[in-house]
């Protein structure tokens, strides 16, 4: 069993598995060397999903509900409120300014503590993928731009790459935001495989550039024995202050 003294509150395991038996069975695995978990569409989608993220906070985890909400504001506002009453940590929508105004309300109306997160760029698409939508703007640029606005609507803090951490983090320093959160994805230790992300770094590297949480699957879920491959990601962590 992995030695609870190794967690890092800083780091959240994403649970990116078929069903919730293989995530309960992950998080048995692994015990109490992690502390937080983000439970996304594939599992909050199955039945008993909801039911799976509520039952690993009443077990003292931080519980990430990663819904990407984007929808019209009636919408993301009943939706974010329905989570936010149900009890969760962290929640997740698009940096949308009508978008984020509207989880704002939703949680607001729920009297909950629950922190929202503007997800700015997904992690897996490159500049070239960008262009291919039809921003005419590098994936910095269209980062800064979002968390900008994230920080002027209120915001808890926003979901970008490692790459753009450091430059998230001058941001809200300079707005006056320093408890402001900045989740990376995209997190795998030297030598992992970069899987379907785009733009990746180490668990260091992202401390270092501002981060103030890493989300981890793949590099733990997959390996042969994720509560040690987790204990060897939280004591890589626990080495940034």
């Amino acid at each position: 069993m992995t030695s609870p003294v190794l967690a890092d509150p800083r780091l959240i395991v994403g649970l990116d598995l078929p069903s919730i038996e293989a995530a309960e069975a992950l998080v048995e695995r692994i015990a109490d060397g992690v502390l937080a978990y983000k439970v996304g569409l594939t599992l909050l989608a199955r039945p008993g999903g909801v039911a799976f993220a509520h039952k690993l906070r009443a077990r003292g985890k931080m519980v990430f509900q990663d819904w990407k909400l984007h929808d019209i504001g009636a919408q993301v506002e009943g939706a974010a409120r329905a989570v936010a009453e149900g009890g969760c940590d962290l929640l997740t929508v698009h940096a949308e300014p009508q978008v984020m105004k509207a989880a704002i309300r939703g949680r607001d109306s729920a009297g909950s503590d629950t922190r929202l997160l503007a997800v700015t760029v997904m992690t897996s698409l490159s500049d070239a993928d960008l262009v291919e939508i039809g921003y005419g703007r590098t994936a910095s640029e269209l980062v800064e731009q979002r968390v900008q606005q994230a920080l002027d609507i209120g915001m808890d803090g926003v979901v970008a790459s490692p790459l753009e951490a450091a430059r998230v983090r001058e941001l809200a320093r300079a707005a006056g935001r320093d408890e402001f959160l900045v989740v990376t994805p995209g997190v795998r230790p030297a030598g992992a495989d970069k899987g379907d992300q785009q733009r990746v770094a180490t668990p260091a590297e992202a401390l270092r550039a501002g981060a103030s949480h890493l989300v981890v699957a793949r590099p733990v879920v997959a390996a042969d024995s994720p509560a040690m491959a987790a204990a060897r990601i939280a004591s890589e962590m626990l080495e940034i202050a």
